[in-house]
């Protein structure tokens, strides 16, 4: 990989695993854009990230991405700016959340994968253009417990605690990894990586009552140590022959039975429908 400065854009870049994976890209030199739902928020990790870093190459994105409206606007503003993107990380995600989307899908589906294939979809191209690319998208090993994907169950509300949705959504990472690797063929400049972060003690365990939750957490590692495998497989030289795999602990580990090629057909076929786009 080149020595020059690389263009690195993390969803969730503002909190947990997101903030630790940018954090690690900046003080590698990265520049990097952080994409996340609130500004006040954002603007604070933005300098949390360039105190960090000692680097003032950190900028901001507003992105919903429980809002398709929202993702397209987020890419046309990257767009706009005239820059390469080397690494798009699509972090950002929800658990044990009850709701729909703004465009009627369940949470956890519309924003732990629509939304990122979506963005994935509006920034191809300027992947492509950049040279030597990747696309990052942060999976978890819950994905073992889907059976599958029940394509009318994505447009319904989240069961009681949104367990079966979050392993659903998850394996769909694993799965629109595989296909766009497939699609972009090989020898493609664009590379895909799906991974497990490992259990982590990050701020997506919030809604647990406060007088447990260090007892839920005092296991789990930090959210540095979660990130240790996003910035592997966004810069690392190992895996930049490897394409559409999944890893843990910075290493290769097969993906779920039920991921196969067949059901990743079909989840991209209705993803493209669903968002105009792919």
């Amino acid at each position: 990989m080149s020595d020059a400065p690389r263009t690195f854009l993390v969803t969730g870049g503002n909190t947990g695993i997101g903030l630790a994976t940018a954090t690690a890209l900046a003080r590698g030199g990265g520049r990097v854009y952080i994409a996340c739902r609130s500004a006040r928020r954002g603007a604070a990790a933005v300098t949390e990230i360039t105190a960090a870093s000692g680097r003032d190459s950190v900028a901001l994105l507003p992105l919903d991405l429980a809002s398709l409206a929202s993702v397209r606007d987020c890419a046309t503003s990257f767009l706009a700016r005239d820059e390469p993107l080397h690494v798009l990380v699509n972090n950002a995600g929800v658990g044990g959340q009850r709701g729909l989307t703004a465009d009627g899908f369940e949470l956890h589906f519309g924003v732990n994968h629509l939304g990122h294939f979506a963005l994935t979809m509006l920034l191809l191209d300027r992947l492509a253009d950049s040279g030597g690319a990747r696309v990052v998208n942060v999976s978890s090993d819950s994905h073992y417990s889907a059976r599958g994907i029940d394509f009318d169950a994505v447009k319904q509300r989240t069961s009681f605690t949104g367990t079966r949705e979050y392993a659903i959504s998850k394996l769909c990472n694993v799965l629109f990894t595989q296909e766009l690797a497939r699609r972009l063929g090989d020898g493609a400049v664009v590379t895909t990586y799906a991974l497990h972060p490992g259990v982590v003690a990050s701020d997506i365990w919030r809604r647990i009552p406060a007088l447990v939750r260090p007892l839920v957490t005092r296991r789990m590692i930090t959210t540095e140590e979660g990130a240790r495998t996003s910035a592997y497989c966004a810069t690392s030289a190992e895996v930049a022959a490897q394409t559409g795999l999944f890893y843990d602990r910075c290493q290769l580990r097969p993906a779920s039975q039920v991921a196969t090629a067949e059901l990743a057909e079909q989840l991209w076929r209705h993803s493209a429908d669903w968002t105009g786009l792919g």
